[in-house]
């Protein structure tokens, strides 16, 4: 394990995950955990699920172990990574009980796991969407820890980003400068995506553009301009296709619920760079700039990057831009300037 470089040669992967066995004991069996299963297979298909269980099975080492995460970061050249719950904790089917046992669980690991690494390993926590009234006992909680902030995902059952009762939540994540990392798991266009892996390769950057969308037109970021969130996947489709949502502000009265076009909110957000697409990367920058785009793997899952700086090299972006986005950006977001 070496440490932490200098500021101006850190470089840090904000995307990247770890498994914790803990939180599936805390559900297995509980009322409402078979029919979550069910839906799970439902959305994504049974070929699917035949292929991610391996996958899974084989990188549980990397997901778990720190010396094998720590031996994996050297050799794809990362200094530091930002580790979240895997999105398949989130278990926003549970009822209020098990949801508060489900986050306490999952932040206190996720900071034991960062806690053996302290100079390589930072951590972020989950919080209940599907219980607005613990989202700020929760986000207190993750940030006591010592994490920087909390996971979520793009919607919960009968809720978007968008609903009122997240106001509280918004607030607070604003005034406490946490990060909240936008990460989809699981599709609302449900069984269409459940051949092909379309679950994944459609339904994620689908859900990360509908609900930053929701942010975005809800007017969410005009209350709270100082919200820090980092949206997975690039943003998804919306950097790409701002456009037309641009062009509908401009001609609809009914999506004017923001006070300014929506491509001005991209340079108010954060991105990761997990695009898999040079010509997207190079939309991403010019959509978001530079400054807002951060070095992201989805360690250490089959659909992410297993070399994500030869990734962000192959773009062959101007100097400075890929010097931000290797962890330029990061190292300010995450504050590893003095150390």
């Amino acid at each position: 394990m070496h440490p932490v470089a200098s500021s101006a040669s850190h470089t840090v992967d904000v995307h990247a995950h770890v498994l914790l066995p803990a939180v599936e004991s805390l559900v297995a069996g509980r009322p409402g955990f078979a029919e979550a299963k069910a839906l799970d297979a439902r959305r994504n298909g049974p070929e699917a699920l035949a292929v991610s269980g391996p996958m899974v099975a084989e990188r549980i080492p990397l997901l778990t172990d720190v010396t094998q995460r720590l031996a994996a970061m050297d050799k794809q050249g990362i200094d530091v990574q930002l580790v979240s719950p895997s999105p398949s904790h989130y278990h926003y089917w549970t009822d209020p009980g098990t949801a508060r046992t489900v986050w306490r669980e999952a932040n206190v690991a996720t900071a034991a796991h960062c806690a053996q690494a302290p100079d390589r390993l930072r951590g972020l926590g989950l919080v209940p969407l599907q219980h607005p009234d613990q989202l700020v006992e929760a986000l207190e909680h993750a940030l006591a820890l010592g994490l920087l902030g909390v996971e979520i995902s793009s919607h919960a059952p009968g809720r978007d980003l968008s609903d009122p009762a997240y106001e509280q939540f918004w607030a607070h994540a604003e005034q406490a400068n946490a990060l909240i990392f936008l990460h989809p798991f699981g599709c609302t266009l449900e069984e269409r995506l459940n051949r092909w892996y379309l679950s994944n390769s459609v339904g994620q950057p689908t859900e990360n553009a509908v609900a930053l969308s929701h942010l975005i037109f809800s007017g969410v970021l005009d209350r709270h301009p100082g919200l820090r969130i980092v949206a997975a996947h690039g943003g998804g489709y919306l950097p790409v296709h701002i456009g037309r949502a641009d062009r509908a502000w401009r001609v609809r009265p009914d999506a004017r619920g923001c006070a300014r076009e929506p491509s001005s909110y991209l340079r108010s957000l954060y991105f990761d760079s997990l695009v898999h697409d040079r010509a997207a990367l190079w939309s991403l920058v010019r959509a978001a700039g530079a400054d807002r785009i951060l070095l992201g793997s989805d360690f250490p899952f089959d659909m992410g990057s297993e070399d994500p700086l030869g990734d962000l090299r192959a773009a062959e972006l101007p100097p400075s831009a890929h010097d931000a986005i290797a962890g330029g950006n990061a190292a300010a977001l995450l504050d590893l300037r003095s150390e």
